[in-house]
């Protein structure tokens, strides 16, 4: 794009971004929306509303033979969105593209492959972190988003804050997770995340003013389930209870 278009995408692209968040998306879910609008105006080097239906019918095909339908169908719905909130155009041309209905069921770690996960796994946060998620069903951001205030050890509960659907919940928490959870904290004793981010020296975590990195937590589960031996994809957070 030459300096004008690109001056006129991004402000666009800005006004795509304010829309998402004033419909209450997550940062997740704004990230995910805001990717097509980007990989669209890449792929024809320039805005999107230029292009015609068959230019966006070949994006289409050509994001099918690359990526799974699940991703195509973020993409869709991306792309309606800017149509409708930013461009305020009609956008009945995303039915160029009809995203195929597929069930299928999530792989299951066992108690056994848990806790061969757990010894494998070398730097205590992320066994900490792996046992907390699997003994009390958590999402993988919901347990890296876990501050010190959200533990109840009276009561032996959690309180996972904005969870999937923007809503708060209490999850039992057992005693051997919050036995766990207290040591890591001892380590670090940072005030605030129990999941801070940060590496080097106790000091350096503790003064962490974000969470542990959620690609560091991902890439700690394929390494442990790869020497394990594990052919399962990284849940997160499909676990077996019982």
């Amino acid at each position: 794009m030459n300096t004008q278009e690109q001056a006129h995408f991004d402000e666009l692209y800005s006004r795509h971004l304010r829309a998402l968040k004033l419909q209450g998306m997550s940062e997740a879910t704004i990230d995910s929306y805001a990717r097509p609008v980007r990989r669209v105006a890449e792929r024809f080097d320039c805005s999107p509303e230029r292009l015609s239906t068959e230019q966006l019918e070949v994006y289409f095909a050509e994001l099918v033979d690359s990526h799974s339908w699940s991703t195509v169908k973020i993409d869709r719905i991306g792309l309606q969105f800017f149509w409708k909130y930013v461009l305020k155009m009609d956008w009945q041309w995303l039915n160029i593209i009809k995203i195929p209905k597929v069930y299928t069921l999530p792989d299951i770690l066992t108690v056994s492959e848990i806790d061969q996960l757990i010894t494998v796994i070398y730097r205590l946060r992320y066994k900490v972190f792996i046992l907390a998620t699997y003994s009390m069903g958590l999402r993988l951001g919901e347990t890296l988003s876990l501050q010190v205030g959200d533990i109840d050890a009276e009561r032996k509960l959690v309180h996972i804050r904005r969870g999937k659907g923007h809503k708060d919940r209490f999850v039992p928490l057992p005693d051997f997770t919050y036995n766990a959870l207290r040591h890591l904290w001892s380590k670090h004793r940072n005030p605030i995340w129990l999941f801070p981010s940060g590496t080097g020296s106790m000091e350096t975590i503790q003064k962490a003013t974000t969470p542990m990195d959620r690609g560091g937590a991902q890439a700690a589960m394929k390494a442990a389930l790869k020497d394990c031996g594990i052919k399962k994809k990284p849940p997160f957070i499909h676990f077996a209870i019982a």
